[in-house]
């Protein structure tokens, strides 16, 4: 078995490799080649904490393109406390012809790498190609590979960071002044950070919306991956009810993501909003942005096929580059 540490990840999944996996994972959900049972979650009141477990299975006439995988994501409220990450998380890879565990990879680095390499397939699909001005909500890590990817795929030329923690927001910009080779600065309201944005990205847990629908101009692009519970969203209702809406999944958009299922409820919308899933638009059966006018919006919650494709290239590239620690199993 190949074990992959969290430095032998961020080494083997480079983020240009990482949105390409995505665009052929969301291809494969969409074209019915991947059985993704919802995820199983389990909460520990106690300690604080929720485990989530996520299988998923990809079949194809091709052994080589088959893929098995499980991840088991934690959170723990309490680990900060302890000196550990709130998020713990594994992916398990399993032979899909034999069922034999063949890798194990440290699951919060990947988690965090193919959920931003998803938005960036999204904004390399649905942004205007003149887009130059990116604003991101949150300083977590999310804000980190959001940043990565939008950057892989436009040619940013500012990039606009709000969040509550100043000090947060400032060791963000300290840390990716060394990735991203753009103008980076902290704004100082909502309104400043969104207005004149082509690109927004919203990676924060809030449970009410972060930035006013009036400032969002004509033609914006926004990812929104942050919250994932039906009573949060990131996202102002006349956002979304203005905005050409593409999912990652459509059963999974209507029972996680509070951005959408919020104006269902407040009639605002109908499920026919969702214009897409991110693959349909992959394969050419849906169309994406129509107008440089339009807005689009990808609301993504996370799916396991994109573990799935995620670790086949991290595992590719690990063992053509001698990545990772062999165990007898």
């Amino acid at each position: 078995m190949l074990i992959l540490n969290a430095e032998d990840v961020r080494r083997a999944l480079p983020m240009r490799d990482a949105i390409e996996a995505m665009k052929q994972a969301f291809a494969a959900l969409s074209a019915g080649r991947a059985t993704v049972p919802p995820r199983a979650h389990l909460q520990m009141d106690r300690n604080a904490g929720i485990s989530l477990f996520m299988p998923a299975y990809v079949d194809s006439d091709d052994p080589a393109q088959q893929a098995l995988t499980i991840k088991a994501v934690s959170l723990f409220d309490h680990n900060q406390a302890r000196g550990l990450a709130r998020i713990q998380a594994a992916v398990l890879v399993l032979d899909p012809a034999t069922g034999c565990p063949i890798a194990l990879l440290e699951g919060a680095t990947l988690t965090g790498i193919r959920t931003a390499a998803a938005s960036g397939a999204a904004t390399d699909l649905l942004a205007r190609e003149d887009s130059r001005k990116l604003a991101v909500f949150g300083a977590g890590v999310q804000a980190r590979t959001h940043i990565e990817a939008v950057c892989a795929v436009r040619d940013i030329e500012e990039i606009a960071i709000y969040g509550p923690t100043a000090a947060k927001v400032d060791r963000l910009i300290e840390e990716m002044s060394d990735r991203v080779t753009v103008k980076l600065y902290s704004a100082a309201s909502p309104q400043e950070a969104t207005r004149g944005a082509d690109i927004i990205c919203a990676t924060t847990t809030s449970s009410t919306p972060i930035f006013s629908d009036a400032d969002v101009q004509s033609g914006t692009h926004i990812n929104a991956v942050g919250s994932y519970k039906p009573v949060n969203r990131e996202v102002p209702a006349e956002t979304v009810v203005r905005s050409l809406v593409v999912v990652d999944s459509r059963a999974a958009a209507w029972e996680e993501a509070g951005d959408l299922i919020q104006p269902l409820e407040a009639g605002l919308i109908t499920r026919d909003h969702i214009h897409a899933e991110l693959g349909e638009i992959v394969v050419g059966e849906k169309s994406g942005r129509t107008s440089n006018d339009q807005i689009t919006f990808f609301r993504s919650v996370g799916i396991a096929v994109q573990d799935a494709f995620a670790a086949k290239i991290a595992l590719a590239n690990a063992k053509a580059a001698g990545i990772g620690q062999a165990v007898s199993w």
